[in-house]
């Protein structure tokens, strides 16, 4: 089915936000999880995972407004959705009886540079989440960002003792630490809590991205149309072209951490979510090539003025604070998630 065939459905299916036809009011919300960023690309995920799981009874958060991204919560499983901005209220009319909440809304634009608007979405509307969570003694996953990171100049370990002394390199990033330093100065919270921080999260559902989709989403569609991908040259002494390293964690390993803890709620923390080992972007491109079964062809291009200097040329997850917990999954590696995510949703233009 085509992607424009996709939004045409979507769009007829809006205006019945239950989604499934589930039941509503005061009964039907008892129990109920919360999902912010719910039509996002790891919002959208989360709800198709839970949805396998079994779990319907979701309140989705997020604006709605944007029909390209109706398409990643098509066919989903959910009781209502409630417009971000109206949360809070809707939740004081509706008093909804939550069990969980998930939030993983957010502005996730590393090329916007006006703070203001991540100061309002990552930071105080966080703090918001945070005090109706403790208010009312639900248990919270938020995401947090290896954006917090800058330059990894005091490494890439998740211990609450180095957050006050990471140096961002973007507003992003600033705004996620900045939230991450006001949880650790709470007397008050919930009952169990966990920021994680996100290293590179790559999958379906990203369609909506534009710039900000993985590299992967890009390099498919570049090989589509050219044959060929183009990687940022290398600005930094000691990287090779191509060569600069990131964690890359598949959205499917996210979820499954997103769920143990929920429903294993170890010790409250701020953890790391990678794979603990970092890989170049041209394993990562020549992954997708090996998803198409082509040879790679890769060109290398000047990386845009605007992220030069914010630009992280490695970032690599210290996973122990997360294993000590006693997480023991194992992680998909590169080459087989890139596989899964280049044959079963990009090549077939499928939503998870």
């Amino acid at each position: 089915m085509s992607l424009e065939k996709n939004i045409k459905i979507a769009e007829s299916l809006k205006a019945s936000p239950i989604g499934g036809g589930l039941p509503t009011g005061q009964a039907g919300l008892e129990g109920a999880l919360v999902v912010t960023g719910a039509a996002g690309f790891i919002g959208s995920c989360l709800v198709s995972y839970l949805n396998q799981l079994g779990y319907e009874n979701l309140i989705l958060v997020d604006e709605f407004a944007r029909e390209d991204k109706e398409l990643n919560l098509l066919h989903k499983k959910y009781l209502v959705r409630v417009e971000r901005e109206e949360f809070f209220d809707w939740a004081q009319r509706e008093k909804p009886a939550v069990r969980f909440v998930f939030h993983l809304g957010a502005r996730t634009d590393t090329a916007e540079f006006d703070y203001r608007i991540h100061q309002h979405l990552n930071v105080e509307y966080s703090q918001k989440i945070w005090n109706y969570c403790t208010i009312n003694n639900i248990p919270l996953i938020y995401a947090s960002s290896a954006a917090t990171y800058g330059e990894g100049e005091h490494g890439y370990n998740d211990d609450h003792d180095t957050i006050e002394q990471l140096r961002p390199l973007n507003p992003y990033g600033i705004s996620k630490n900045e939230f991450d330093k006001w949880v650790l100065h709470q007397e008050d919270h919930p009952p169990f809590w966990a920021g994680l921080k996100f290293f590179n999260v790559y999958g379906p559902n990203e369609f909506h991205k534009g710039r900000m989709a993985s590299v992967i989403f890009h390099s498919f569609n570049q090989i589509k149309t050219a044959g060929k991908v183009k990687l940022f040259r290398s600005h930094k002494d000691g990287f090779a072209d191509g060569e600069q390293l990131r964690d890359f964690i598949y959205v499917k390993d996210v979820m499954e951490v997103c769920y143990w803890l929920m429903q294993n709620q170890p010790a409250s923390a701020i953890y790391n979510l990678g794979t603990g080992q970092a890989r170049s972007f041209n394993d990562l491109v020549k992954s997708t090539f090996a998803g198409l079964d082509l040879q790679p062809d890769i060109e290398y291009i000047d990386m845009p003025e605007d992220i030069r200097d914010k630009y992280q040329y490695f970032t690599e997850a210290n996973m122990d604070k997360l294993k000590a917990a006693g997480y023991t999954h194992e992680f998909y590696s590169l080459e087989k998630g890139v596989d899964d995510y280049v044959r079963k949703y990009l090549s077939t233009n499928t939503f998870y």
